[in-house]
């Protein structure tokens, strides 16, 4: 019997040993041939991964797992790998130290609908192409002289706003909704002034665009089937690929109406001898480069995309931001006061806002920066897909995995803010964090050659719109209401609950109203 368990107690030993030379090995080879693990994550069923534990509220709930698996997490979605990284040490190893291998986009298939499959300047891949799109848009639309040229335009379309918010004083305004309409004015003038828009009988562009943007965006927000099997994305099993395109549908026959108008409107003045009386606008510049032999020349397709990319991008996140703006400062009074005694300072109380006045309303600034720090329109900004394999945080990231940055997170990680959930613009006065993305505890906006194009615009007219609404009148929540700050997930986080508020009128002068 002895003898039995020697050679038992030998088996196991050897058994074990054996083990511990295979672990130590692998180990071993992997160090030595430079492939470190996949980062940590939650196990996840076959076949569909991770997909039924996802909650509607994937912001806060990455940012707890987080505190479960670490700073940066994996897990699976059907066949497809995505990465979660929630810091700032690890976010700029992906937007500085390798942005070059992590600036192409992870595509799904809503956004390959609405962007021709990349043809834009937000999805397309890393390439020529999206280089030259994005040099004519920054350039052409959105250089320093253009946005200059057309501060008249801005000036005059929150003016009409102030008129119409006016016409509604004592009753109850959809903040959203004002905002959005006014920025799509701004726009879309921007983009083809004086060009005409023959829709529906008695529709207006504004109020098409607000419902077609609307459904885009929700669109976006829904986990697809498609994206995670893409063998199955034939079948469009949830009809998000259907949807989208009903939706793009809408949006061409708006666009398809305008460049039709604009294109007999040149043919016109080219048989008349006359040239673009009043300069080019953005939509004469395109056209211009249309079918043109050489490099930054541009199909008619991606004149398409730059337009939805302009129209959608620019309207819904500065109607959001907006609306999140007006809720955290009609909430917190005192902010309220210091904003408005400073825009009486500023300003003035017989006069109107003006765009000179912005760069001296120093705790304005301050406050769409807090509202912006708390509630990030892209909570996880554009996913990124890497071209090649990476290493983050000494993890291995494969090529071709979906990469989330979480902002929201940073956000609000007490490591890098001093009590983070406080709405508090102070904050911003001595922190002099900008929107380009170079202090990484604060990029709302993205950072590196994937940032936003957008954001000279967007940082103009939501200083002026919101300078404008507060400076003018005062504001309330109807009888009985209360604040609000429940969030509504999607690719942007926008209010459960729209801000519904009534104006009053804040001066008795009544001429700075028309």
């Amino acid at each position: 019997m002895s003898k039995n368990n020697n050679e038992l107690a030998i088996v196991l030993v050897v058994t074990i040993s054996a083990i511990m030379f295979a672990i130590l090995w692998y180990k071993l080879t992997a160090s030595s041939n430079g492939e470190p693990p996949l980062p940590p994550g939650p196990r996840s069923l076959p076949i569909v991964g991770y997909l039924p534990f996802l909650s509607p509220d994937l912001h806060k709930q990455f940012t707890n797992m987080a505190h479960s698996y670490g700073p940066i997490f994996k897990f699976h979605l059907g066949r497809k790998l995505h990465v979660v990284i929630n810091t700032i040490e690890l976010a700029k190893e992906v937007v500085r130290d390798q942005d070059e291998a992590f600036s192409n986009r992870d595509i799904t298939v809503a956004a390959s609908v609405l962007t021709y499959g990349g043809q834009d300047i937000a999805m397309s891949k890393n390439d020529s192409n999206w280089r030259n799109l994005r040099k004519i848009f920054v350039r052409e639309l959105l250089s320093n002289k253009n946005l200059e040229a057309c501060g008249s335009l801005r000036k005059d379309e929150v003016r009409k706003t102030i008129k119409n918010v006016f016409s509604k004083i004592g009753t109850v305004v959809d903040i959203s909704k004002i905002v959005f309409l006014t920025e799509a004015s701004v726009i879309t003038n921007m983009v083809w002034k004086n060009t005409s828009y023959n829709g529906p009988e008695g529709s207006h562009l504004e109020d098409e665009l607000q419902m077609v943007t609307s459904h885009i965006v929700d669109i976006f927000g829904k986990p697809n089937v498609s994206d995670f099997f893409p063998s199955l994305a034939w079948l469009d099993i949830q009809g998000v690929k259907r949807n989208m395109k009903m939706q793009l549908d809408k949006l061409e026959q708006i666009l398809t109406s305008i460049i039709e108008d604009r294109i007999k409107t040149n043919e016109k003045r080219s048989q008349d001898g006359v040239g673009h009386e009043g300069g080019r606008d953005f939509l004469q510049m395109l056209l211009d480069l249309k079918d043109q032999k050489h490099a930054t020349s541009l199909s008619i397709t991606q004149i398409k995309a730059l337009l939805v990319d302009t129209m959608v991008g620019g309207t819904d996140t500065t109607a959001t931001l907006a609306e999140w703006a007006m809720t955290e400062i009609m909430q917190n009074h005192d902010v309220m006061s210091k904003v408005q005694e400073e825009l009486a300072k500023i300003v003035g109380g017989n006069n109107i806002v003006e765009e000179s006045h912005l760069s001296q309303l120093e705790y304005l600034e301050a406050t769409i920066k807090e509202t912006i720090r708390l509630h990030p329109v892209l909570p996880f900004l554009l996913p990124r897909s890497p071209s090649q394999d990476c290493i983050v945080g000494g993890y291995t990231i494969p090529m071709g995995c979906t990469i989330f940055l979480n902002v929201w997170s940073i956000h609000r990680d007490p490591r890098y803010w001093d009590k983070p959930l406080d709405f508090n613009p102070d904050r911003f006065l001595t922190d002099k964090c900008d929107y380009n993305g170079n202090n990484l505890k604060f990029f709302p906006f993205g950072s590196g050659r994937r940032i936003c194009a957008g954001i000279p615009l967007a940082e103009r007219m939501q200083m002026l719109i919101l300078a404008s609404l507060l400076h003018s009148f005062d504001w309330s929540l109807p009888t009985g209401e209360e604040h609000d700050l429940s969030e509504k997930f999607g690719i942007t986080l926008r209010k459960r609950k729209p801000l519904m508020a009534i104006p009053s009128q804040r001066w008795p002068d009544v001429s700075l109203y028309n």
